[in-house]
């Protein structure tokens, strides 16, 4: 009997959790992209990013999943400290109402949530909406799985041990916590602890100072799994996920000592035990809100100072961002691969800058560095071609398939680029030193300009990859036809200086017209990136020759 009863109870648990998974990963393909834009958005003040937190994690269900997504903006700079603590504020209220709102009996609709859910998903072809039925599918479930839970408690009621086991805890909160952090580390889901702890409180089985106990340790381990995925990662990301994690400690700490009197006072408030311990979930995290967003600012200051920027010790080989954790949530693993590229498009820069030095200064030390960073800009576009084949596995909307194939194409023109500067730029740069050669001070200005103009493509062409920006990949592509305009002139002008009989121009002629042509093959690698983006927005002529 009791085995039968714990089974009962243990699959229920389960049910629950699968049905909160369903629910995020069915919302983050259909409106990841939606979802991570309007974390996007709310940067103007404390306030906007504390109501974006709030409505994306109603949304998804899973603070964690809030928390990564505004890690990578913090990461890549696009978002500071301070909004993105406040998101994070604003995440767990949102946890906090979507507890409260499944908190009423609405276990009838069960079935219909499902019966909607599976039809939209089988009958539906459109890959948005079989994703949002996906999730609907997940809420039925997680509905029918609280019932479960109810059910299969209610001979527990009777149990005389288990009775005595609850009591001893309820007068150890301490130990109680920790359970709760435990069990919610374990279950990576604080709304699954919080709801199975409600439904268990309400039949009876735990007693309310116990309950809030455990939601307190619920609400702390709920900040364990963002602190775990983002642990190995930049310091950007870590002060989001620590930060948020240790308002919920400061929370906790204070909390502790006074929930004799917060349960003493909660049957006062009204409603059953059940909605008592949502609603002191609720009023916790709306604590945590009031206090922590008035003091955002010295707690960003605070964690800016004891978490500063340091990338020394970084092996360059090896991915940073590349997070394994999400990779069945496609728009997290594709922002987590976006950043990789910015990181392979960072070391091309360096690349492409320091070769003209070589040109330059003669440098041969330098020009060997050179081609050692050219290895890592291969195995960076190895990770992530092999990450984006494993996020590839998973049904992919047709927006998430449309990016995955972006990056990809992308991070090959990239290679492409750095093959150009090591294969190419610095044989030319090794010719030049070993026959001790020397270009004309006119001829080097030429190269340093349009050396100049590829260092402002990239760093543009960057840009319009993360933004996806047609006014921007309209500038690319008006910078390629005036890079052939240039690279045909300082062409034209080399020529001049050879009839004129300039020594130094003869002697470096073939180097000096295969400069100018690679340059102006990765100035052509670096724009592809705006074909794409201005075909979508029909701004893309299909041919350039001229009708006949």
């Amino acid at each position: 009997m009791a085995t039968t009863v714990l089974l009962h109870l243990m699959g229920g648990v389960a049910l629950l959790l699968w049905g909160l998974r369903m629910v995020r990963t069915g919302v983050m393909r259909a409106f990841g992209g939606d979802l991570r834009r309007a974390i996007g958005i709310g940067l103007r003040n404390r306030f906007s990013s504390f109501l974006i937190g709030l409505g994306v994690t109603g949304a998804v269900q899973s603070s964690t999943a809030t928390a990564l997504m505004t890690a990578s903006f913090a990461e890549r700079g696009l978002m500071a400290t301070a909004p993105a603590l406040a998101v994070m504020l604003g995440a767990d209220v949102g946890t906090a109402l979507v507890a409260q709102a499944l908190s009423f009996d609405v276990t009838w609709l069960s079935p219909a949530l499902i019966l909607i859910g599976v039809v939209s998903f089988m009958a539906i072809t459109t890959t948005r909406w079989r994703d949002a039925g996906r999730a609907v599918v997940g809420l039925g479930l997680m509905l029918l799985a609280l019932r479960l839970i109810v059910e299969s408690s209610q001979p527990l009621q009777h149990s005389v041990v288990l009775q005595e086991v609850m009591a001893a805890l309820a007068g150890e909160p301490l130990i109680a916590v920790l359970i709760g952090a435990g069990l919610t580390w374990l279950a990576h889901s604080s709304l699954a602890i919080i709801l199975m702890v409600m439904s268990m409180a309400t039949i009876g089985i735990v007693p309310l100072p116990l309950a809030l106990a455990i939601v307190l340790g619920a609400n702390l381990g709920g900040g364990l799994p963002a602190v775990s995925a983002t642990w190995s990662g930049d310091a950007a990301a870590r002060r989001v996920t620590l930060g948020n994690l240790s308002f919920r400690f400061i929370g906790v700490i204070v909390a502790l000592p006074l929930l004799g009197m917060i349960a003493s006072a909660l049957p006062a408030l009204g409603g059953e035990i059940g909605r008592q311990v949502v609603n002191f979930h609720l009023g916790f995290n709306l604590t945590l809100a009031i206090v922590f967003l008035a003091l955002i600012g010295p707690a960003a200051t605070l964690a800016e100072k004891l978490l500063p920027e340091q990338r020394t010790g970084d092996d360059p080989m090896k991915p940073r961002y590349l997070d394994q954790a999400v990779i069945d949530s496609p728009a997290l693993a594709i922002a987590a691969a976006s950043r990789e590229t910015l990181r392979m498009g960072d070391a091309l820069e360096t690349m492409l800058r320091d070769v003209l030095t070589v040109l330059r200064t003669d440098d041969r030390k330098l020009a060997d560095d050179i081609c050692q960073r050219d290895n890592v800009v291969d195995r960076l576009h190895e990770a992530i071609k092999l990450y984006l084949t494993q996020v590839s596995r998973e049904a992919l909307g047709e927006a998430d398939s449309k990016r995955c194939m972006e990056i990809i194409a992308y991070t090959t023109n990239l290679e492409h680029v750095g093959d150009i500067i090591d294969k190419n730029l610095i044989e030319i740069a090794i010719k030049k030193i070993k026959n001790r050669l020397r270009f004309s001070e006119e001829g080097f200005a030429e190269i340093g300009d349009i050396h100049a103009s590829v260092l402002d493509t990239l760093k543009l062409s960057l840009a319009v990859f993360m933004q996806g920006d047609a006014a921007q990949a309209r500038r690319l592509i008006e910078h390629k036809d005036a890079m052939r305009d240039r690279e045909r002139r300082a062409a034209e002008h080399h020529l001049e200086r050879l009839k004129s009989g300039r020594p130094e121009s003869i002697e470096t002629s073939s180097l000096h017209l295969d400069i100018l042509r690679d340059l102006k093959r990765i100035h052509s690698h670096l724009t592809s990136v705006a074909y794409p983006i201005l075909e979508a927005t029909g701004e893309l002529k299909r041919s350039r020759l001229a009708t006949s």
